[in-house]
């Protein structure tokens, strides 16, 4: 099986480089994915850099390239709901654009992208298996709604504007829903994995810098244990 994990930020990649020993390199687009072999599966981890353009360019780049079986996503994200705390995980079971704003161009929804749905379901055999995984660890996560835009949300105002669009959200990030549509497009069964760093208001800058360390070592480490694990 070909497994790809991209993740936004160097910081966060190099928690995989401390689990997965003895890889190469391998360039596509403008990215280098650096590819292991783990229990006989071959793992691709790539950097995809900061907001929707580079995730969904990088993404592309390698699934225009190899038949990737399943691709996983892992990183950070604010928190968008009062029980969502800094350094819970969210697996996430849809996403959609909040900066997306469509509704005087027809029969669309907030946070619609024409020609596209109002929100990306994952619902594959794939994100249930991971699921199971969790819960036969002990490990507590939330489930839910996390949307995706290109500003780091830092204020209450913006948290608050967003809240109001899609009161389900759990979480906020950069990435998400762009790695969701280009999954989409090629078919691929794509898992989210995502830990909350800050609260999304005027404390998201410094709690952001504190706790992004902590969280992706969390989330790369859930991650990289299933993968050993897989059969």
């Amino acid at each position: 099986m070909k497994i790809a994990i991209i993740v936004p930020m160097e910081i966060e990649a190099e928690y995989y480089r401390n689990n997965f020993h003895s890889g190469k390199k391998e360039m596509f687009g403008s990215t280098v994915f650096e590819h292991f072999s783990v229990n006989e599966n071959d793992v691709y981890i790539g950097l995809s850099g900061i907001g929707k353009v580079q995730a969904a360019m990088n993404l592309a780049s390698l699934l225009a390239c190899q038949k990737i079986d399943q691709v996983f996503l892992t990183g950070s994200a604010g928190s968008m709901d009062p029980s969502v705390h800094k350094e819970d995980v969210i697996l996430v079971n849809s996403f959609a654009y909040h900066d997306a704003h469509n509704t005087n161009a027809g029969d669309y929804v907030e946070g619609q992208v024409p020609g596209q749905p109002a929100r990306f379901m994952l619902d594959s055999a794939q994100r249930a298996d991971f699921a199971k995984y969790l819960v036969d660890n002990g490990v507590e996560f939330h489930e839910g709604l996390v949307v995706t835009g290109d500003s780091f949300i830092s204020s209450q105002k913006q948290k608050e504007k967003i809240k109001h669009d899609f009161p389900d959200a759990l979480g906020v990030e950069m990435e998400g829903a762009a790695f969701a549509q280009v999954a989409r497009q090629f078919d691929v069964p794509f898992v989210a994995l995502r830990a909350i760093s800050d609260n999304g208001d005027e404390s998201a800058e410094e709690d952001f810098d504190v706790f992004v360390k902590r969280v992706g070592a969390k989330a790369a480490t859930l991650i990289s244990d299933y993968i050993e694990k897989m059969k």
